[in-house]
């Protein structure tokens, strides 16, 4: 039976079967383009990657409901008439032993399992894929949008969102790659009685792409310091010395134009909010970057508790793992957060233009075309007029605002593990580790009559911190009013976060898991963090004083600001 309360509040499920919601990624009010790109590229990239990974599921549908994104594993077999009843084991054993499809996939997650696929991906990554992403972001870019006629305007944009949408699909595309690994590696922890904390511990210090801008901040303030400059902007810093100036320029050519707090395009640039990126330079922050020998001594102590005989196989998986990590989190900036983030720098463009001639009553109202509509409107259609932009910008700003439901739509079986052959059983159970350490799963969050409000999760760390909070659905919020060593309270991170956290003495997340953005980022950047307490947002008020104990996984508010 459906939910009824979601139905009444004007929640209804996308699609058949049963949807989840994931506000780890996009928190309410997703513009109209990024509802459009997002669907189009998971699923495609799934359809297409999932048969050669031996996955027994079609693909992953991503639909949109009131501004909130909600999923559903898509079966490979009537995957438009789900049941609530899981089939018969003994049929499911007959087809999934016959059926073409499922033998196809069968020997697929054979040759997975035995040798990971993942390695010459990785390597494909850094030397070709990577390169070749870094020179057309730049390449877009360097074009000076101020002086391109309307018509040259719509083709940049045209050509960006093409861009944009072969770069989310290879996002989707890779994660399989990188993803995979790291599960498997947990999953044989969960076998062996290790939990999926520890052993993810064992891979900090694996990812430098997280820790790279850490590092150049660090060597601007060192540069700073012997010039005897403190900087109160961003012209002063590149005034301080030849050196600070060219760490500058790259630092900005390389993460300007990148989405720093957010994945939608509502969500600023680096290069937008000046203020933050002198803060970060001037900030000598908590982060102080990870200790690779803390890893390899947590490793040893892991392996000491593994099955002696699979000790060999405990290395090689964490040595995947340790590789795939990486990737894990160079992916995001360089495929998703930066040509996003020059699709908005051109969508401004486009609504300054708009704003200045009539056409929009406010040049953000831009963002509520459509992909299909921006170009239009740049090319000069009249629909929609500025009344429909004007009345969708206030429909969206009431969606952020909305408690979705956690589910919608019909309960589905899934089947039951013991009737696929062992490969297609392992596959699956990879997938759904993912999922929920990525903290998508579908846990239950509802209140219980008489409990207080739910400040545990994840903990990252060592050290309990006690700081001011500084609360905010959106962190952009957070970061013009964040001062050094204060507590960031927000709804969910990017990887992008890891250009700026070193602003925060500790870390509290809404949403997500032991494997989410913001957990890699505080491990990586030794900031105490308690990832995915359901309740933060609403029992932490902004000016709070308050504890992230890490080792408890807990958060209390110590002080009502």
């Amino acid at each position: 039976m459906a939910d009824e309360s979601a139905t009444d509040t004007g929640f209804e499920a996308p699609g058949p079967g049963h949807w989840q919601l994931d506000r780890s990624h996009f928190t309410g009010g997703t513009t109209p383009i990024m509802r459009w790109l997002l669907p189009e590229a998971v699923e495609s990239a799934f359809r297409k990657q999932w048969p050669i990974l031996g996955i027994p599921a079609e693909t992953l549908s991503v639909g949109f409901v009131n501004g909130f994104m909600y999923t559903r594993l898509r079966p490979l077999l009537r995957p438009d008439k789900p049941s609530a009843k899981p089939p018969p084991t003994f049929l499911l054993k007959v087809a999934s032993r016959l059926h073409p499809e499922f033998r196809r996939r069968t020997a697929a997650a054979l040759r997975t399992l035995a040798e990971s696929p993942a390695p010459p991906v990785i390597e494909e990554w850094r030397t070709t894929i990577r390169p070749r992403l870094v020179a057309q972001n730049l390449a877009f870019q360097d074009t000076d949008l101020s002086d391109l006629a309307d018509d040259a305007l719509g083709a940049h944009l045209a050509a960006l969102m093409t861009h944009l949408r072969w770069t989310f699909e290879e996002h989707f595309r890779l994660h399989g790659y990188d993803l995979g690994p790291i599960g498997q590696l947990l999953m044989a922890g969960n076998g062996w009685g290790i939990g999926s904390g520890d052993m993810l511990t064992a891979l900090v210090g694996a990812s430098p792409s997280t820790v790279e801008p850490l590092e150049a901040l660090a060597r601007m303030r060192a540069g700073l310091a012997d010039a005897g400059v403190t900087p109160t902007s961003l012209e002063e810093v590149a005034a301080a010395s030849p050196g600070v100036a060219d760490e500058l320029q790259d630092y900005m050519r390389h993460r300007g134009a990148v989405l720093f707090a957010g994945y939608d395009l509502d969500s600023p640039t680096l290069g937008e909010s000046p203020g933050v990126v002198l803060a970060s330079i001037r900030s000598s922050g908590v982060g102080t970057g990870p200790d690779p020998r803390a890893a390899e001594e947590v490793a040893r102590g892991l392996r000491e508790r593994v099955p002696e005989a699979d000790g060999d196989r405990f290395d090689e998986l964490l040595a995947a793992a340790r590789e795939a990590m990486d990737l894990r989190d160079d992916n995001g900036p360089i495929t998703a957060e930066w040509p996003l983030g020059l699709l908005r720098l051109a969508m401004l463009e486009v609504g300054r233009r708009l704003e200045a001639s009539g056409r929009l009553r406010d040049s953000d109202h831009v963002f509520e075309l459509g992909w299909d509509e921006l170009p239009a409107v740049v090319a000069g259609a009249q629909q929609p007029d500025a009344d429909d932009l004007e009345a969708r910008a206030v429909e969206r700003a009431a969606q952020k605002t909305l408690d979705p439901p956690l589910t919608l739509g019909d309960p589905e079986a899934p089947p039951p593990l013991d009737a696929l052959p062992a490969p297609l059983a392992t596959t699956v159970t990879l997938v759904q580790t993912v999922i929920a350490e990525l903290g998508m799963g579908d846990h239950d969050r509802a209140p219980v009559a008489g409990d207080g409000p739910r400040l545990t999760g994840t903990g990252i760390g060592t050290e309990a911190v006690v700081g001011v909070a500084r609360v905010a659905e959106n962190a952009d919020e957070a970061f013009e009013r964040l001062e050094p060593g204060e507590i960031l309270v927000t709804r969910t991170t990017s990887p992008a976060y890891n250009m700026v956290l070193t602003l925060v003495g500790g870390l509290v997340t809404a949403e997500g898991g032991p494997m989410s953005h913001a957990a890699v980022l505080s491990r990586e950047l030794s900031i105490p963090a308690v990832v995915g307490a359901p309740d933060a947002m609403r029992a932490i008020a902004d000016g709070d004083r308050i504890e992230v104990d890490p080792v408890a996984g807990r958060v209390r508010v110590v002080v009502s600001g």
